[in-house]
């Protein structure tokens, strides 16, 4: 079957991945110049890379490894010590460590909490881990339910005070979702607490050795295009045309120019687009569906990505940290974390803003100043007296993975619609994980999966791509 792929990030990517094993023939079609959506990059006039965010691989992304195990490009991952690291801002400079020892899991993981006398007492340790039961006990049916309320409203009922709260769980909370603990579902955190908690390196990290155009989306590329599928940049979808039944028809395509169209025909059609695209783009004809109808449910957050390029070291440690700031989420020092942005003598840092809802409008002058404010008190003896900032770089998502407040679960599409040769995915649809690459290639996965087992596709076997030459590479980055 010929499958047209609307988006070229890593649900997108992944179901071409997982539709050409099965022997299918999709093609992808991505409208920026880069593929990745959400972990696109692209590099500045220097040449530096600059992300749409900071992205951090977890133990507990089975899915995500197992891809990278059939690319043969495991190896990528650059795997860090056993921990979690927080920041004190308490104790400006001074980090806090959870250091998980290599033992069978659970037990690993609250031996590291036992350990840690930085940031909880024993009586909130001990106020945590009966907090904590219920989800270990009853598991992902209890977690689940928990969508009901927030994390806070969670956190109340089971006792559990507000320092915990503060030190932990808003860190972890806007290092997850974006948001902070009074908004983001309970089933969030809780979803990976109990993968932290059920594998044994479920709360191991690893970055990426390179910028993920070239480190991760190409290579799918490589395998997709060298089995037959196809991959298009500059391909901006314009509309999904109907046939009278209400099944697609054909993808119309924007061209080049403004009055330039053409046509993208197959026998089976996905969107893995974001939700809020998905939702621009979805005919008239289908908005009165209960199950289009709930899209209108979900949106997307808004995030910041920043990147600082300074002209010394601010720091040694090779590892996420979570900044335990009003302001910024998580950060990693990329010369540190990254071997292609390895430098022994500068530091780049990559910090996530969030939430980023009051600042998504705000000038990248006032967000860097912001930004270098929260920073002095990271790095009291560096900023802002003695390191000089040489560069410094802000990206805005305006609408970036879905907004996880309680209640939405409900709302979470399976990636079979009622249209019979059209399908979704991405990480807002229906997956037990997250928001996150993990959901996200989970998403494309079962997509290929429900493209293959259904049983009536109403499009011709003789799909045709017209007036638009192939592209089966990603072009030089620098173009963006």
């Amino acid at each position: 079957m010929r499958v047209a792929i609307a988006g070229g990030g890593l649900a997108g990517l992944s179901c071409a991945k997982y539709l050409v094993d099965q022997g299918h023939t999709p093609i992808v079609l991505e409208r920026a110049s880069v593929l990745g959506g959400l972990v696109a990059a692209w590099k500045d006039e220097d040449g530096d890379w600059v992300e749409t965010g900071l992205h951090a691989f977890f133990g507990a992304y089975p899915n995500m490894l197992q891809l990278l195990k059939e690319l043969d490009i495991e190896d990528r991952l650059q795997w860090k010590k056993h921990a979690l690291i927080f920041n004190q801002p308490e104790k400006p400079g001074v980090l806090s460590r959870f250091d998980v020892p290599d033992l069978p899991s659970p037990i690993n993981v609250i031996i590291s909490i036992l350990r840690n006398n930085d940031m909880l007492t024993w009586e909130q340790k001990i106020r945590f881990a009966i907090g904590l039961l219920p989800a270990i006990v009853r598991g992902q049916e209890y977690v689940e339910d928990m969508d009901r309320y927030s994390l806070l409203e969670w956190l109340e009922k089971q006792g559990i005070d507000d320092r915990v709260n503060s030190d932990i769980f808003i860190a972890a909370s806007k290092a997850l979702t974006f948001i902070n603990p009074d908004e983001v579902s309970a089933t969030i955190p809780l979803t990976a607490l109990n993968r932290f908690l059920q594998e044994r390196y479920g709360s191991k990290i690893a970055f990426l050795d390179g910028a993920p155009p070239e480190r991760l989306c190409q290579p799918i590329v490589d395998y997709v295009t060298e089995r037959g599928g196809e991959v298009l940049v500059n391909a901006p979808l314009k509309k999904i045309v109907l046939n009278e039944d209400g099944s697609v028809n054909h993808f119309l395509m924007k061209g080049s120019t403004e009055s330039e169209e053409y046509t993208i025909t197959a026998d089976a059609y996905v969107s893995a687009m974001s939700v809020d695209a998905m939702k621009l783009m979805m005919p008239d004809e289908w908005k009165a569906q209960p199950y289009f109808q709930q899209l209108q449910e979900l949106e997307g957050v808004p995030v910041i990505s920043i990147q600082l390029w300074f002209d010394r070291k601010l720091s040694d440690v090779d590892h996420l940290l979570f900044s335990r700031s009003p302001l910024l989420s998580v950060y990693a020092d990329m010369s540190n974390a990254c071997r292609e942005y390895s430098d022994p003598d500068k530091s780049m840092l990559e910090l996530v803003l969030a939430p980023a809802e009051d600042w998504i409008s705000r000038s990248e002058e006032d967000i860097i100043e912001a930004t270098l404010a929260e920073l002095a008190k990271l790095f009291p003896d560096e900023i802002p007296d003695q390191a000089k900032l040489l560069k410094a770089r802000v990206v805005k998502t305006p609408r970036s993975v879905y907004k996880a407040i309680p209640g939405r679960q409900q709302f979470r599409p399976v990636q079979t619609t009622p249209i019979s040769n059209f399908f979704l995915s991405g990480s807002y649809t229906m997956q037990r994980y997250l928001g996150s690459m993990e959901g996200a290639v989970l998403s494309g996965k079962l997509t290929a999966q429900a493209i293959n087992s259904a049983k009536a596709l109403s499009s011709s076997n003789n799909a045709s791509v017209t007036s638009k030459p192939v592209s089966q590479s990603i072009p030089n980055a620098a173009t963006a």
